[in-house]
């Protein structure tokens, strides 16, 4: 006799199991990101500095799919910690440039072995994981899309 209501268990949430898997996730880089004193999302932040250079506010919470209520404060933590500079374009006076500082450039080479032991943490290969990056990109481009 199948149950009629299986769908309702917490088990078979696709949402819950996002959830804890993220939190679960953030907690195995947690240690490792405060040897270099930072914070989960100031380490996203970093990330994409150190892959673009000189972003503004606007591109860069649209990549870390935050807003600016969000963004700016913890940018603001980061200028104060001396990882970065926030400065006003001088070409658009609207438009917050952030680019690193040389600490912040610095934390890249500590930063570097980072993936790998969260990689390895996983227990999962690199081919199984690329597959799984692949399946999470593709769904989080269909959850955007369809809020449009």
């Amino acid at each position: 006799m199948t149950n009629e209501f299986e769908h309702m268990k917490l088990e078979n949430q696709l949402c819950f199991l996002l959830y804890a898997s993220s939190r679960e996730m953030t907690k195995q880089y947690k240690p490792l990101l405060e040897e270099l004193d930072i914070t989960y999302p100031q380490y996203l932040a970093l990330l994409l500095l150190w892959e673009h250079g000189t972003l503004n506010v606007k591109t860069m919470g649209e990549l870390l799919y935050l807003d600016s209520g969000t963004l700016t404060p913890m940018l603001k933590r980061m200028e104060q910690n001396g990882l970065i500079i926030r400065e006003r374009s001088k070409e658009d006076e609207r438009s917050v440039q952030i680019r690193l500082t040389e600490y912040g450039e610095q934390l890249k080479e500590k930063a570097t072995a980072i993936p790998f032991q969260m990689l390895s943490g996983t227990g999962r290969s690199e081919e199984e994981l690329k597959t799984l990056r692949a399946s999470l990109h593709e769904l989080l481009q269909k959850l955007t899309q369809s809020k449009g």
